[in-house]
């Protein structure tokens, strides 16, 4: 029952006035602090409940709703330098939907976590800036769309508050650029259409990033890691510990409806619509962005460009008509492949089905492994009966969880053995699961390959999973003995790196097979090219039509010849005949070397690369775009510091660190000044200059090729290990040999093969001794 109102004073010379409950503050009243601070409003046993008044003697204020001694739900807070914060709060910290305006009169207004920007949200600047799009950890990260105060727009992907990745630019005067971005800087390959060209639809390309995917606005998007920064809440913590009468704290759920919660969708602005707001009548001044000036007066004349860290390395010419008519066969062939794919099982929501079958599997497996004791692996772990089974129906079991998929069979094949192989790849197994498994799901990779295999990606792109034919299934379970020895012997081995091997067994008694594989391709630097190299020269070159940015290339569009280290090469080599070996005891052909280059700038045009954008933040939410300085020099080779790389162990990642002859057979890392200092090891992290072979017949070609060499970074493994020398093979050989030269046929022999594929690498990567 509540006492009559009364005033009370503390023995460390707090005043309340107002209501009680026995001993302590209940209801209406007012609490004055011995340092000056002031509330007034709501009470429930002894806490700051519902809805009230603050003031701080720093002139700080907040009106609004308190929770449990803290401010927790809707209200505005007004700070000492003039700033103020209208929107939700949770335990003092601003957390929820909520606008800020800045002192320095910038705006925020958008989803809140922590503290600092996170979710979807818009910022103006007080130079007129404005960027819309989504935030994590305070920086833009995701899709988002800026829009700068001299008319130009990008729109696009961004990562630590610098665009990276796909994205369009608008300049002022009219002109597009699409391409890619890393780090800030333009970074891979682009098209460039001059004011008045004819340019690729802005809705349909704002559709294939998904931001039209449910009619909402920006789709939510799983996001890369970034740098979180750490804001430093407004109002300090200890404010609770200052209302500690009678020492008992309740927290209550009396939160506004005001309030927004985070877990839903903010779908109130929408990047894409603002990229075409502003899409197409704006007269406003010239951007500084380069290529802008150029053929104003020549509207059907586009330039597909190349560039490397900001640095412009290579531009084709072409007429807008051209390139509209390689999109249109492209839509063509897409579509084709397209129907084709239908006639699979494989279609619409099975997909889907499959990957919540194989994260399903892959957790009730692992779980169910990973608490047996470590040991070695035994000659019964690789034989017929080292399987693990379980049926998954759709509502549940003794043994299984209730889903949102199909009823399932699922098989797992020697979970001891890959048990063991994970762990001799130091891959910690609840990481494991979690990449898998985890709450952001795999993705389906858009192009299935030339077998037929569906490819899924994990959501940190570590791991790559594909499915197998049953002939495939078979060759790994016989040579997974001879695998297991090969992989734990040497360390250094390029080959694919299994970590599971798995089949679901569907209602219609269909059968699928999946192998778990290291994603090579998951590097700290930007790929890019690719290149898939087995030593045949038959077939073995791409159609120029259908090669796009991430295009997988073959061995005769190789146009590089890669000089390397005589230590780095001398180990290469070592390591690819000892593979080679273990292949051709195995009689397995077909198998590749899948090679991806990163390429950096030419030192002497660095300095003309575009700066990244430069615009700040304001300090206090952790948010700062820029600081990134170009590198003055390409590449450095130096002596290893394992306190100074990562040494963490990666999906491809494996082996000891690599000796270079160039520092005296030292230990080495590899130095990229201003991005990073990394860890060489072999197939990762390998420094090489590459030297671009111009054939002669290209003298009169539209290509510009501004440079001869370039210094690269390279990343490799050997790939597709599951092809055997069957009957199937010789008869492709004998057949092939009477219409070709039988050395340019991919089907020889295991041991020419291996010759031949040596053969190949060692003028792929001379010895320049």
């Amino acid at each position: 029952m509540e006492d009559s109102e009364s005033e009370k004073a503390f023995s460390n010379r707090d005043v309340y006035i107002g209501k009680f409950k026995g001993i302590l503050p209940h209801g209406k009243g007012k609490y004055a602090w011995s340092d000056g601070t002031v509330y007034e409003g709501d009470w429930e046993e002894g806490k700051m409940t519902g809805k009230g008044q603050m003031i701080w003697t720093s002139g700080a204020q907040y009106v609004g709703e308190f929770s449990g001694g803290y401010l927790h739900g809707f209200g505005m807070f007004t700070g000492p330098d003039g700033s103020f914060y209208q929107g939700c709060c949770r335990m003092n910290i601003q957390h929820g939907i909520g606008k800020k305006h800045y002192s320095n009169s910038d705006i925020y207004e958008g989803s809140w976590k922590e503290g600092v920007h996170e979710g979807n949200g818009r910022y103006s600047w007080n130079s007129g800036n404005t960027y819309v799009g989504s935030w994590k950890g305070g920086k833009m990260c995701g899709r988002g769309v800026m829009k700068w105060d001299n008319g130009d727009l990008f729109n696009g992907f961004w990562l630590n508050g610098l665009r990276d990745g796909s994205g369009i630019y608008r300049f002022a005067g009219g002109g597009y650029y699409f391409g890619t971005w890393s780090r800030g800087l333009k970074d891979g390959k682009g098209t460039f259409y001059p004011a008045g060209t004819k340019h690729p639809s802005l809705k349909k390309w704002c559709s294939s990033l998904g931001y039209y995917d449910d009619g909402k606005g920006l789709s939510s998007v799983s996001l890369l890691n970034s740098e979180e920064g750490k804001a430093k809440p407004s109002v300090k913590r200890s404010v609770s510990e200052k209302l500690s009468v009678g020492g008992i704290l309740r927290n209550t759920s009396r939160i506004s409806h005001k309030c927004t919660s985070l877990d839903k969708n903010w779908t109130h602005l929408d990047p894409a619509k603002e990229f075409l707001k502003y899409g197409s009548s704006h007269s406003l001044s010239h951007t500084s962005e380069d290529g802008q000036q150029e053929a104003q007066d020549n509207n059907s004349l586009v330039y597909e460009r190349e560039y490397m860290q900001g640095v412009l390395i290579k531009e084709k010419v072409k007429n807008s008509m051209e390139i509209s008519k390689k999109g249109k066969q492209r839509k063509i062939i897409s579509v084709q492949e397209a129907k084709k794919s239908c006639i699979d099982f494989l279609r619409g929501n099975r997909s889907y089905y499959l990957m919540l079958n194989l994260q399903l599997g892959i957790r009730y497996t692992v779980g169910k492994i990973t608490p047996v004791p470590v040991r070695e692996v035994r000659s019964s772990d690789f034989g017929d009966r080292a399987r693990i089974r379980m049926y998954f129906p759709r509502k549940g079991s003794q043994f299984t969880p209730p889903h949102y998929s199909i009823d399932f069979s699922w098989k797992d094949y020697c979970p001891m053995v890959f048990r063991n192989l994970r762990e001799m790849f130091k891959l910690d197994a609840a990481e494991y699961m979690m990449s898998i498994c985890g709450d952001d799901g795999l993705r389906e990779l858009s192009s299935p390959g030339k077998s037929g295999s569906l490819f899924y990606l994990s959501h940190d792109d570590r791991f790559v999973i594909k499915t197998l034919k049953k002939s495939e299934l078979k060759v790994l379970l016989r040579m997974l003995p001879s695998y297991y020895c090969h992989v734990g012997e040497h360390e250094n081995t390029l080959i694919t790196k299994f970590f599971g091997l798995h089949r679901i067994t569907l209602k219609t008694r269909r059968k699928v097979r999946f192998v778990v594989m290291g994603n090579m391709f998951c590097t700290e630097l930007r790929i890019h090219r690719r290149f898939d190299l087995k030593g045949s020269t038959l077939g073995r070159c791409t159609d120029p039509d259908k090669i796009k940015e991430n295009t997988t290339l073959k061995d005769l569009d190789l146009p590089f010849e890669f000089h390397m280290d005589k230590l780095l090469r001398e180990s290469l080599f070592k390591q690819i005949s000892l593979d080679c070996k273990f292949l051709e005891s195995q009689q397995i052909i077909d198998y590749s070397l899948l090679l991806g280059l990163h390429f950096r700038a030419p030192e002497n045009l660095k300095a003309f690369s575009q700066p990244p954008d430069n615009e700040s933040l304001p300090t206090g939410d952790g948010v700062t775009i820029g600081g990134f300085s170009i590198p003055p020099k390409g590449l450095v080779l130096v002596t290893h510091e394992p306190g100074s790389v990562s040494t963490a162990p990666g999906p491809h990642i494996r082996g000891s660190t690599l000796k270079a002859y160039s520092l005296g057979d030292q230990e080495v890392d590899l130095l990229l000044p201003g991005t990073g200092r990394l860890r060489v090891q072999l197939g990762v992290n390998m420094p090489a200059q590459a030297n671009h072979k111009v054939p002669q017949d290209d003298a009169d070609s539209t290509d510009v090729e501004l440079f001869e060499f370039y210094d690269v970074v390279l990343y490799m493994g050997i790939i597709d290990i599951l092809q055997e020398y069957n009957v199937k093979k010789k008869l492709e050989h004998a057949y092939k040999s009477l219409q070709f030269d039988p050395l340019t046929i991919s089907a020889v022999e295991p041991k020419l093969y291996a010759k031949r594929f040596i053969n190949f690498l060692e003028k792929v990567f001379p010895d320049i001794a």
